[in-house]
């Protein structure tokens, strides 16, 4: 087998087929496409049995980690491709990358995607970087890791992790799982075109939930970051770039976290000064000149004040 694709699937039954049917424009590979339904209520299940050469397995809702792991427990291919059940392939990437990885003998072959709404909004070009670590650790853009193609015995330890996060929650699974590949410094090959065409969603994704679900994926992906940087300290490998680049990511979420946790939020601004003790708030926008100004703490209290008088 040379590729397995693998798509967790929850209450899709309108996206999935195209997403599918994407993978089957094999070039002539030999491709296993793996979906497993997180306990769907909308007919996906149903739908899916129907599908020829689509291999299912069902789990209740207990999130999109948990779906991947089950899935790559049955993986026969010798590359590995991950793909939300709302995106697809773009047309003919999955030959060009898998020659790619086999021709230069590649861990990783990289690419960049397009951005769909219900039309083409735009194309996000592969950022060449010379530090994978620092990019994906936010330098800079690091693109979708759906439109990547891993070799299979290069991934096989590195699980998609489930958080305190619920199913109904993101846990940020795909980017620990991103950090955690480049940890290892991968042979990476580049493919100069897109091989994803991604569904942007402006409301109602579940990265995006307000209350609860946002405070989980705040602290998860702060967990995530924590991990990482002691990892990269504990190997020598934690330099002065891939902590600005951290702190590129570090830094807003202060501001998120303050918004339930003023205390967590004063003890990670403390951490980052830890970790660049030059490190200086931008002064670009107003609540920036705030910090400036009043401090951090005062800042986010007179915020979070402000929030409470405008919601009622």
């Amino acid at each position: 087998m040379d590729i397995t694709i693998i798509i967790p699937s929850y209450n899709r039954i309108w996206s999935l087929p195209k997403a599918i049917e994407s993978c089957k424009n094999s070039g002539g590979l030999s491709v296993q496409i793996i979906v497993v339904d997180d306990g769907s209520t909308d007919g996906t299940w149903e739908m899916i049995q129907q599908i020829e050469g689509v291999e299912t397995y069902r789990q209740q809702k207990w999130g999109k980690p948990w779906a991947v792991n089950i899935a790559f427990s049955h993986a026969a291919g010798k590359y590995v491709k991950f793909l939300d059940s709302d995106d697809w392939l773009a047309e003919g990437s999955l030959k060009k990358q898998y020659d790619l990885a086999e021709t230069e003998d590649a861990d990783v072959v990289v690419a960049g995607y397009k951005l769909f709404n219900q039309d083409y909004i735009r194309t996000q070009e592969w950022t060449k970087c010379d530090d994978f670590i620092a990019q994906n650790l936010g330098e800079c853009d690091s693109s979708h890791y759906s439109a990547f193609l891993f070799k299979k015995e290069f991934i096989n330890d590195i699980p998609h992790r489930t958080s305190f996060a619920s199913a109904n929650f993101a846990s940020r699974d795909d980017r620990c799982f991103m950090l955690e590949v480049a940890l290892r410094e991968p042979r990476i090959a580049i493919l100069n075109e897109p091989a994803l065409c991604h569904l942007h969603h402006e409301k109602g994704r579940l990265q995006f939930q307000k209350s609860i679900g946002s405070t989980c994926t705040n602290y998860q992906h702060l967990l995530i970051y924590k991990n990482i940087i002691k990892q990269l300290a504990d190997t020598g490998r934690l330099t002065k770039r891939r902590i600005d680049a951290a702190i590129k990511v570090l830094w807003p979420l202060c501001h998120w976290i303050a918004k339930d946790d003023i205390n967590e939020a004063v003890d990670l601004y403390k951490w980052i000064l830890t970790l660049d003790p030059e490190f200086k708030i931008p002064r670009d926008g107003f609540i920036n000149l705030m910090y400036h100004r009043l401090g951090f703490k005062k800042t986010e209290q007179l915020l979070s004040i402000r929030r409470f008088v405008k919601n009622g």
